[in-house]
């Protein structure tokens, strides 16, 4: 099933199904009124849910209605946890190359960041930061959201407890990241909120794009209209169960954690191209000696979107301008 959260009153929006062609919705009325109160009683809202939902694609859902994505929050516009992993070796190992680390990404144990999660913007919300001279860039992901995960729990039991997958646009700043990762502690301005797509789908409406905890689809991104990158989630070094489990090594995690592959990337970055700008100003460092693309400009617009085999629109798009604020 499909699920979004419209903005129709309240800071988490109401939860509303939508149908798989994502032309017609209807409220979760009566089942949960937000996605967040959904998760927290999966086992008795999710039957339910995919009554509603089965009924929706029917076409026999009373009080269905056309569904308008610029009407749509992101899935969750607040989460309890964002947890963001960094699970594509071939991006990890171009990193490494281009800033001279010598100890690169190992290929046994993910790396994750916990970053801000008290805001997601919506799909079609300009995007509000304050200088360009942070280095703006954005980055494809794709991310899964858990119901409740009990700390020590293992790889394969950690993938049984995904709920829904997710599409999401990590934005960074690049030249604020490079000191703050040399603090030791973290990133905090480095990394402002995340932009959602609409639609949370249920892992089974991947079909056969679901296979081993990894979305095996492309995640196309255009800058300014022009396609910037298709790079396929399947290249995962880590699966989402593995990142789970990792997160959970030491802590539970509450129903409505979210957690992030990071920049989705091939090897053949060169032929399919990037996610994020940072990747291809490395391709460049490498390849030419100096990096020759620039990062976002105010009034840039950047979209992304994953389709299925039959190209319908699996999350619908994300597709936003950034601003200066």
């Amino acid at each position: 099933m499909k699920l979004a959260s419209l903005d129709l009153g309240g800071r988490d929006g109401r939860l509303a199904l939508v149908s798989r062609d994502l032309s017609r919705a209807v409220l979760a009325e009566g089942i949960a009124d937000t996605l967040q109160q959904a998760l927290d009683q999966w086992a008795d809202a999710a039957p339910r849910l995919a009554s509603l939902s089965d009924a929706l694609n029917a076409g026999t859902a009373a009080g269905s209605f056309p569904f308008d994505p610029a009407q749509a929050l992101a899935p969750l516009p607040r989460a309890w946890q964002w947890l963001d992993g960094s699970a594509f070796h071939a991006h990890g190992e171009l990193m490494a190359k281009v800033f001279n680390i010598t100890n690169p990404q190992p290929h046994d144990k993910p790396l994750m960041y916990q970053g801000m999660s008290h805001q997601f913007i919506a799909p079609t919300a300009p995007v509000t930061l304050p200088s360009e001279a942070d280095g703006i860039d954005f980055e494809g992901e794709y991310a899964v959201v858990t119901d409740d995960v009990p700390m020590g729990t293992d790889a394969a039991t950690a993938r049984g407890l995904i709920r829904l997958v997710l599409l999401v646009n990590d934005w960074s700043l690049r030249t604020l990241a490079r000191p703050e990762m040399l603090t030791g502690f973290g990133w905090v301005q480095a990394k402002p909120a995340c932009s959602a797509a609409p639609i949370a789908v249920t892992p089974d409406e991947l079909g056969e794009a679901w296979k081993d905890g990894r979305v095996h689809l492309n995640l196309l991104v255009d800058w300014n209209g022009q396609r910037f990158g298709a790079a396929n989630g399947g290249a995962m070094g880590f699966c989402f169960g593995e990142l789970i489990a990792h997160a959970a090594r030491t802590r539970s995690l509450c129903a409505g954690t979210i957690v992030g592959s990071g920049t989705v990337s091939n090897e053949n970055y060169r032929e399919v191209g990037s996610s994020c700008i940072a990747e291809r100003r490395g391709i460049e460092i490498v390849d030419e000696g100096a990096a020759r693309t620039g990062f976002i400009r105010f009034g840039d617009r950047v979209r992304m979107e994953v389709k299925a085999a039959d190209g319908t629109s699996l999350f619908g798009a994300i597709d936003q301008p950034v601003v200066q604020g």
